[in-house]
């Protein structure tokens, strides 16, 4: 997991933009956050969250990721930059009972983000507010923009991704793997006749 929440594969634009709503954070500006939390009523802070948009088709997911990421981090002192894909995000969503596919709220939740044609910032919402009241890491903000910039694009298949990333458990190390059959015959057997 890296400090910024960026990774390899992130835009230098929602790069800039995760930065810069981090840095709101970061100086306690609690207006411009406050500001971002009111979609309807559009001051400096939402222009400025457009301002890192490359194209004029982007300015509505740069201007939604920062009301999200602003709705996430109401009451927090510390930025949380996130890490993984929205998928990934929502197997931490539950209690001690159960996360992720596990837990039926949190699975109804992604079948119904998944499934939509158009990107669903309501359902999104939802998502980033069960992270915050379940005190866990949001997904990575900068891959989220990058992501629903690409949720109509069908090669992309963010929607797909996204599902894998829940339902499918994360890879496991070697050392977490128990040992196979093929494992325990490779290993030296003391012979009975020594």
């Amino acid at each position: 997991m890296t400090t910024t929440g960026t990774g390899p594969g992130t835009s230098e634009n929602s790069a800039a933009l995760t930065a810069w709503l981090a840095s709101l954070v970061h100086n306690h500006d609690y207006a411009s956050l406050a500001e971002l939390r009111r979609p309807r009523v559009q001051r400096e802070p939402h222009f400025r969250a457009l301002w890192y948009s490359p194209t004029e088709a982007q300015r509505e997911v740069y201007g939604q990721v920062a009301f999200l990421f602003a709705v996430y981090h109401q009451g927090r002192s510390k930025p949380a930059f996130g890490y993984g894909n929205l998928g990934e995000a929502a197997r931490r969503i539950g209690s001690g009972t159960g996360r992720g596919p596990d837990n039926p709220g949190a699975a109804r939740l992604v079948d119904r983000i998944v499934s939509s044609r158009r990107v669903p910032w309501r359902h999104l919402q939802h998502a980033v507010a069960r992270l915050r009241a379940c005190d866990q890491q949001p997904p990575s903000w900068a891959r989220l923009v990058d992501d629903l910039n690409r949720w109509h694009d069908r090669k992309a298949r963010v929607a797909y991704e996204w599902s894998v990333a829940f339902h499918m458990p994360p890879a496991r190390t070697p050392a977490e793997r128990p040992p196979t059959s093929s494992t325990a015959a490779a290993s030296p057997q003391k012979d009975s006749t020594t």
